[in-house]
């Protein structure tokens, strides 16, 4: 299986991009994960936040292929604790299908990508910043493995 991580903005600051990849190549080939970037839409100086989540939307859903089983990360999406990411990881690994997490940008993500969506995750009702939110996602995701494989990182 591999999880893309489907995520609006570029250029990261190196911290980010460290982070992202120390937990992203601990994870086995069985449980590739891999990140998507998708640039932002421009914003200008009048507001017009559906605009642009509309045509961020457009690049998040043409990065993601048809089979894939898509799971949104939305602040109203059910909040899963690590033994629930666990398991939900194995259900994906028996599903047999590759894996997209869709992050949307600064406004949020569309209710297109809403509606492609098979889940929707909330990683915490804080509002992280999206830089941040791809190494708790590796991370959590690292650890989720480890639960699966008895594997001693994850501590209860």
């Amino acid at each position: 299986m591999k999880i893309n991580l489907v995520a609006v903005g570029t250029k990261m600051p190196g911290w980010v991009t460290q982070g992202f990849e120390e937990y992203s190549r601990r994870l086995p080939r069985e449980c590739q994960l891999q990140l998507l970037e998708i640039a932002p839409a421009k914003r200008g100086k009048t507001a017009q936040p559906e605009q642009w989540k509309k045509e961020e939307a457009g690049r998040i859903l043409a990065a993601i292929p048809d089979s894939h089983h898509v799971i949104a990360l939305e602040v109203d999406g059910k909040s899963w604790d690590t033994v629930t990411l666990s398991a939900q990881m194995q259900s994906w690994l028996t599903d047999g299908r590759d894996v997209s997490l869709m992050v949307g940008g600064p406004d949020g993500l569309d209710a297109s990508c809403l509606q492609r969506a098979d889940q929707k995750w909330s990683l915490s009702p804080l509002t992280l910043p999206h830089p941040l939110v791809r190494i708790v996602l590796s991370e959590q995701l690292y650890r989720a493995w480890t639960i699966l494989q008895n594997h001693p990182y994850h501590r209860a």
